[in-house]
């Protein structure tokens, strides 16, 4: 008399087509018509008619220490099954088989759905024009390269929650002018501003308080709060460990380097010539990705405000003195600077990527920013006649491992130590540095690979040596009056070919 509900639906419906009870049962594939009857008695579905089951078909094993295991997740619910099954196999060993680890898993789920609240997703309602979601993501993973050389970057990301259009830009670091470029960048995109601006609790947005001793509330940075002031947003940031409440962009973030995965896979490679050109791919991505949401976004812009004037580049200006030593420290980092220049004041603006620094109202350098676990960047040609002035502080000097150009002149550097005294090597490799600094650093380079392969003794002057460009000889001019009986033989040779 076994049947499901829908094949009593099914039969049910043939009666009232006035179908026999039997007729009914084979179009239902039932085996008997009494089991149309039965049901059609009852009025009810098989799965109405069953009762739950209050026995177990077998012994709880773990019924004697249950008390124990409760009582361990009722001081902390997140502990897992298979913490708590190690935990009773150490307390009683050989009572427990690995087997019965799956069995516990279901009790400890069992107890957890009827003893531990959880906190629900709540849906939001997404109004046109509202809320943009910004967040930076790392796209190491897609294993770009620039130049054959590897590009570690991240894009800074962002989203309308209404309408899913989304835009971005490639930056080195999450920090406030990565996030004022990626953000500038974005709404100068779209050409309109939108009233809220959100973020999760990010260093580049808020910072936290300390309050007696401990961690108080958030706080957005001075310079982000000035920049929500310009564009005339309002901030808003998530709560500490709700990721959910920045849904959108989260997904984009997904979503979005799937489809850079995806067309890199058509593309048939992952080099690019340069930023420029990989920054361009990413423009393609996301416009084919924008076109589905014409529609939407066209109501978007319908209440917002559109942006009106152009938004000036992400810069942050300072001005510091450089120090005793030649140096700069900017955005915590460390930048050599001409030695001409200790204990002046200089004027520095700080891109997402770059440093200008000026001085008297004239650009005297122009820097990469330094991002990632590169902290310093020192430049031979700033500290090198400081150096062999004062040659004994090369050895300890904080920033030596920047004065390696590259490998073979720190394999030049130990050779020359391993050779001649401390003092005498160090003298000698900073005369190789200032004939880097004045000539051309590969030519020195290439220059010492040369020496290095070979055995013989060398120093700074068999280099000095190696510079000097071979003398080349020139001839000497001859003088005299010009034969005219020459030119009259070249004439006639002319001739002698047209004729023929």
């Amino acid at each position: 008399m076994t049947a499901t509900d829908v094949q009593v639906e099914i039969a049910m419906k043939e009666l009232e087509k006035g179908r026999t009870q039997r007729q009914a049962a084979a179009k239902a594939n039932l085996r008997d018509r009494r089991t149309v009857a039965y049901y059609l008695k009852q009025l009810r579905k098989p799965s109405e008619l069953r009762k739950p089951r209050t026995y177990q078909t077998r012994a709880n094993p773990f019924e004697a220490d249950w008390p124990a295991v409760t009582a361990q997740l009722e001081a902390a619910p997140t502990l897992e099954s298979k913490a708590l099954f190690d935990w009773l196999c150490e307390n009683q060993p050989g009572k427990y088989e690995h087997g019965q680890l799956r069995s516990l898993q279901r009790h400890v789920r069992r107890w957890r759905s009827q003893h531990v609240e959880q906190v629900v997703s709540l849906p939001q309602l997404r109004r046109p024009g509202d809320v943009m979601q910004t967040d930076g993501t790392w796209m190491t993973k897609l294993a770009i390269t620039i130049a054959g050389e590897p590009f570690p970057h991240l894009l800074i990301h962002s989203v309308l929650a209404y309408s899913n259009w989304e835009w971005g830009r490639i930056a080195r670091s999450e920090s406030f002018l990565a996030l004022e470029h990626g953000l500038k960048s974005t709404l100068g995109e779209l050409g309109f501003v939108p009233a809220i601006h959100q973020t999760d609790q990010s260093t580049a947005a808020t910072h936290q308080l300390r309050e007696a001793g401990r961690s108080g509330r958030w706080r957005y940075n001075v310079a982000y709060a000035g920049l929500m002031a310009e564009l005339q947003i309002e901030p808003r940031t998530t709560h500490v460990g709700s990721p959910d409440e920045n849904g959108d962009i989260e997904a984009a973030n997904g979503s979005f380097k799937r489809a850079v995965e995806q067309a890199l896979l058509l593309r048939g490679n992952r080099d690019f010539q340069s930023e420029p050109d990989y920054e361009a791919f990413l423009e393609v991505v996301l416009r084919r990705r924008n076109k589905g949401r014409e529609a939407r976004l066209a109501e978007e812009k319908a209440v917002m405000r559109p942006l009106v004037e152009p938004l000036l580049p992400a810069m942050r200006t300072e001005q510091v003195r450089v120090s005793r030593d030649g140096t700069i420290r900017i955005l915590k980092r460390t930048y050599s600077l001409p030695s001409s220049l200790v204990g002046q004041i200089v004027t520095v603006h700080a891109t997402e990527r770059t440093l200008a620094i000026y001085y008297d109202n004239a650009r005297i350098e122009q820097l990469p920013r330094l991002t990632g676990p590169k902290r310093h960047m020192i430049q031979v040609r700033h500290v090198i006649d400081s150096l062999l002035r004062k040659p004994g502080g090369f050895r300890n000097y904080r920033y030596r491992d920047e004065l390696f150009p590259s490998l073979v002149f720190r394999q030049a550097w130990e050779t020359l130590g391993a050779r001649l005294s401390a003092r005498r090597a160090d003298l000698a490799y900073l005369r190789i540095l200032k004939l880097a600094a004045t000539t051309l650093e590969t030519d020195v380079a290439s220059i010492l690979a040369s020496l290095l392969a070979n055995a013989s003794p060398w120093d700074d002057e068999t280099v000095k040596a190696c510079l000097v460009p071979a003398t080349s000889v020139v001839a000497d001019p001859v003088t005299g009056d010009p034969c005219l009986a020459d030119y009259d033989k070249l004439l006639g040779r002319e001739v002698d070919d047209v004729a023929a």
